[in-house]
């Protein structure tokens, strides 16, 4: 999976910022395993929080500063260093295939940021670009996964990280970690699958062989029937243009957090949303379960809303662990 838009040593407290909610858990080593030690939710006032690839996301700055000191403040912790989970469309998501690869990294890094900078609705000298190996065809050629964001707008969320006196040394994608969390787990998909996360705006598609992305697409939408389509022209695409045989696992991440998109997107409920899906894949549909990955301790209650709430932190931790 790609790399942090920044990295750093590694932190014990994991934090997300979504349009609607800040969320925190401490993540710690017990008996050789994570365990998350303690979690916290706050919501946003509406608009404090504007994701978007080119224009301001935090608009309400203190709004959001105030939310993520009460989170820190109820687990009880005043880290120096976080990992920060931030919004899928804050950044644009490539797959690159180059036939052949440059030896010298700067000279790849190059070549990277000639292929896309006509991708993006801004100056390539503007952006933050992150990029890891992906998978390799029977041809020969390699593919990368590609992330790009304006400088500024990464910084504008770990300012708000800095108010409260944490400098955000690691920096990624909600769904990248979410990811992370699935692939941490014993039971990881060895073939083809499918994660359909959801929020309150948007959704994204990520198709993975095993471990190796082969698909992203965020897209923002409203009504069952845009989710409905997405999924539709996802699985499409995945038989028409990446041989797909059949999903092996098909997993939902989002929908049971309070005022998800399966509410704003006119459905019902969680429920709802996995039939949905399960009508247009002809596949089982499974809640991603962050608990595969790390352990709660016994006063956690394990409501679907706080499993979504806890997938790209555990993730975020497991991803590090693992590096």
């Amino acid at each position: 999976m790609p790399s942090s838009v920044l990295s750093a040593a590694v932190p014990t407290v994991a934090i997300e910022i979504a349009r609607n909610r800040v969320s925190a858990a401490s993540i710690v080593m017990r008996d050789s395993a994570l365990a998350v030690a303690a979690h916290a939710v706050e919501a946003l006032p509406a608009g404090a929080v504007s994701p978007s690839l080119n224009a301001p996301n935090i608009v309400n700055a203190r709004a959001v500063t105030e939310a993520l000191r009460r989170v820190l403040d109820r687990i009880s912790a005043r880290p120096k260093r976080i990992a920060l989970a931030i919004p899928d469309s804050v950044a644009k998501v490539s797959l690159l295939k180059f036939d052949k690869v440059p030896p010298r990294a700067a000279d790849l890094e190059e070549l990277i940021r000639w292929q896309v900078r006509k991708a993006v609705p801004f100056a390539i000298e503007n952006a933050q670009l992150s990029y890891v190996p992906a998978m390799t065809s029977a041809d020969g050629a390699s593919e990368f996964v590609v992330v790009l964001a304006r400088r500024d707008i990464v910084q504008e969320y770990e300012s708000v990280c800095s108010a409260v006196g944490a400098q955000a040394g690691i920096v990624d994608l909600a769904t990248f970690n979410v990811i992370n969390a699935v692939l941490a787990g014993p039971g990881a998909p060895k073939d083809d699958w499918l994660l359909v996360h959801v929020t309150q705006e948007d959704a994204t598609m990520a198709i993975l062989r095993g471990q190796q992305l082969v698909f992203f697409r965020n897209h923002a939408g409203e009504g069952e029937g845009s989710l409905a389509d997405m999924v539709h022209q996802t699985a499409m695409y995945y038989e028409d243009r990446l041989s797909g045989a059949g999903f092996s696992r098909v997993l939902l991440a989002g929908a049971g957090s309070t005022a998800t998109s399966a509410t704003s997107k006119g459905i019902s409920d969680t429920d709802d949303l996995r039939r949905t899906l399960e009508q247009r894949l002809s596949a089982r549909v499974d809640q991603v379960d962050p608990r595969q990955a790390a352990n709660l301790t016994d006063r956690i209650s394990a409501s679907p809303e706080l499993l979504d709430a806890l997938a790209p932190l555990v993730g975020l931790m497991v991803r590090e662990k693992a590096a």
